[in-house]
């Protein structure tokens, strides 16, 4: 599976549309060589250069598989829990220096059922067991 996005190429800088300093907006993605017996997608983007330890910026399960996640979108599966206790998208916002920013997508064989607002953590430790693939985008966002 490999996941890309056309506004930004893999290791490359995230444009500030996508970001606190722009509208914070999340930026289109794509999915290709989804199983065929995918149930369910999980998104994750986190940021494991936060000051306080790795910040959550997007969490979203049971997605329908599918090839393309659009620009701004505004449902996305079942929205989770990001650090700022809120659900949906929370773009790249560094206090300062350049952070690295993973997203993060999963192919699963079942989807949670899960009501919104589950964290990343308990996500991630229901789907081990479940993931027929996984892709991931790195971006980077510097801030001075």
């Amino acid at each position: 599976m490999r996941l890309s996005s056309p506004a930004f190429e893999d290791e490359e800088d995230i444009p500030a549309r996508y970001t606190c300093d722009g509208d914070d907006v999340s930026p289109p993605l794509a999915l290709e060589d989804v199983p065929a017996e995918a149930v369910a997608l999980v998104l994750v983007m986190d940021d494991p250069d936060a000051p306080a330890g790795t910040w959550d910026h997007w969490v979203a399960y049971d997605i329908e598989p599918l090839a393309e996640i659009p620009e701004a979108v505004e449902r996305l599966g079942t929205a989770g829990a990001n650090s700022w206790g809120n659900t949906g998208y929370g773009g790249p916002c560094p206090p300062s220096g350049t952070h690295r920013y993973f997203f993060q997508a999963y192919a699963l064989d079942k989807a949670l059922g899960w009501e919104e607002g589950v964290d990343k953590t308990s996500v991630l430790e229901a789907i081990h067991e479940h993931i027929l693939a996984e892709a991931t985008l790195l971006g980077f966002y510097s801030r001075e």
